[in-house]
């Protein structure tokens, strides 16, 4: 198993993994649209993308959008996606994309990873809870439009 920064030579294995991350989320499945949203992002580098591979099948996807704090002057990093196949799951492979993220994080000297998750999705809790993320419960943050 190997993790990968995805470049554009990365685009259908990343697309394949965004699609059922969409997909899990109750979103109906875009292929075309999940590979132009990716390209795009890829090529005007508005998001960074890890694929994790199990020899040559991608399983597992991690994406990050940058963000800064005005207050220490600094980016941080907004973890917006991360999935892994449900045929891999319960082997590491989304602590290994993590650790991943936090590597690039600290290698840019970022502030922080922030990140949001349901409120019922207890595994991706526990998991973000092992690694090191804390709960924040002082600030609300959130609009729907």
């Amino acid at each position: 198993m190997h993790i990968t920064k995805a470049t554009i030579n990365d685009l259908k294995a990343a697309t394949e993994l965004f699609d059922l991350y969409r997909v899990y989320f109750r979103q109906p499945s875009d292929q075309a649209g999940a590979s132009n949203y990716l390209k795009e992002r890829i090529v005007n580098e508005q998001s960074v993308i890890y694929v994790a591979f199990d020899e040559d099948i991608a399983v597992g996807i991690a994406q990050l959008y940058p963000s800064f704090s005005s207050i220490k002057m600094r980016r941080t990093w907004v973890l917006n996606d991360l999935f892994v196949k449900e045929s891999y799951r319960g082997q590491g492979i989304g602590e290994k994309l993590l650790r991943s993220v936090i590597s690039f994080a600290k290698e840019t000297n970022a502030k922080g990873i922030l990140l949001e998750t349901e409120d019922d999705n207890f595994g991706a809790q526990k998991l973000y809870k092992r690694i090191g993320f804390e709960r924040e419960t002082n600030y609300y943050y959130f609009y729907t439009i």
